[in-house]
This record gives C-alpha cells, sequence and structure tokens, in this order.
C-alpha cells in the first residue's frame, strides 16, 4: 500500500508490488484518473503485506480516515522516507 501527496495537496492511495514503477506511471499522467490532473505526485507513505488481500484492505481503511487521521497515521507510522511492515 502507498499514499501519495498530488500537486495540488491531496492525497492518493494505491495498492502495487511494483512501487516504483506506479509512481513513474502516475507522474507521467498515465495512471490513476484522479492523479492525472494531480501531477508531480510524491511518494509519502508505503507499507508491506504479506498478500494483496491485506494490502487492499490496509488500502480502504486508510482511506475512510478523515484528512486528520491520514496524517496522524502517516506521522506516527513513517520511519525515514518511507514504512515498511510486514
Amino acid at each position: 500500500m502507498y499514499v501519495l501527496e498530488c500537486s495540488d495537496g491531496t492525497y492518493y492511495t494505491g495498492y502495487t508490488n511494483r512501487l516504483e514503477e506506479r509512481i513513474k506511471t502516475h507522474n507521467s499522467g498515465k495512471g490513476a484518473k484522479y492523479t492525472r490532473g494531480r501531477t508531480p505526485v510524491t511518494l509519502i507513505y508505503t507499507e508491506r503485506f504479506e498478500t494483496k488481500e491485506a494490502a487492499m484492505k490496509a488500502e480502504y481503511r486508510f482511506k475512510q480516515l478523515s484528512r486528520v487521521q491520514k496524517e496522524l497515521q502517516i506521522k506516527t507510522n513513517t520511519k525515514g522516507p518511507s514504512s515498511s511492515e510486514e
């Protein structure tokens, strides 16, 4: 699971097993419809999971949070430039 900060300050959350490639796709304007008009995007948070299903559940839970709750989770769970918990 990953969280991007878009150029307009909004967040985009997704999941992938090819993070660097996915970020390049977002920044090229060929990623998710949401990010196409909001490039460049910056990676601000990552979290690793054992299965796709677990990542999808975490993505869903994160998307349900308020902006303040998202910022708190990012701040408290980030260890350096990105977090990677398995």
